[in-house]
């Protein structure tokens, strides 16, 4: 399978716009998206504050370590 190395952009219709276009015409293609690492941790972390799973967490019993626990670490 031959592979081409693109850059682009999705808009905010869920679309992906290419920054340039391809020679390839009239071609079936298989689609690999590869978002930056700081995109991808916000939608984690947006995801698990609103994800019901994770309820637990706020419950009290739930939090079992202090500012006091444990010694600083100094490297």
């Amino acid at each position: 399978m031959q592979k081409i190395e693109v850059t682009g952009r999705i808009d905010n219709m869920g679309i992906l716009r290419l920054d340039d276009p391809l020679k390839v015409k009239e071609k079936k293609v298989k689609v690999i998206i590869f978002l930056p690492e700081e995109e991808e941790d916000t939608l984690w972390l947006k995801s698990i504050t609103h994800n019901a799973a994770f309820d637990f967490l706020h419950n009290e019993s739930e939090d079992i370590y202090r500012l006091t626990d444990g010694q600083p670490f100094n490297d």
